[in-house]
């Protein structure tokens, strides 16, 4: 079964990844959501987050921005990453799963997440 998460944000997709309040955890059986998991976000540490999902089974995150350091160490953790992605959280897997996600660039072109101006 494949495990996909979403920055969420009031039923959005997060601009911000590390900084989502929670994340909703999509387990997908034949391009289906068989079910859904909110984890509350455990904060955002440097490399934490993808260690904290891979525990919990995560193979892909749609987000709408990430920094370049954070898609690296997800994808050393084998967590597929697309960024770019917006709209209602549900939607844009129900669109991943079709082939029809329109993902617009990444929000997040940097690595340093203090003291910036991300364009979301």
């Amino acid at each position: 079964m494949k495990k996909i998460a979403v920055p969420n944000s009031k039923g959005q997709v997060s601009g911000h990844f590390g900084h989502a309040p929670e994340f909703t955890i999509f387990s997908i059986q034949d391009k289906q959501i068989m079910k859904t998991e909110v984890l509350d976000n455990p904060g955002h540490k440097t490399g934490f987050l993808p260690k904290f999902l891979n525990k919990h089974g995560v193979n892909a995150v749609l987000a709408g921005g990430m920094g370049q350091r954070a898609v690296d160490i997800f994808e050393k953790n084998g967590i597929e990453v697309i960024c770019g992605a917006t709209g209602i959280t549900e939607q844009v897997v129900k669109d991943f799963l079709a082939g029809e996600l329109e993902a617009s660039a990444n929000g997040c072109d940097h690595d340093d997440h203090h003291d910036h101006q991300c364009q979301h």
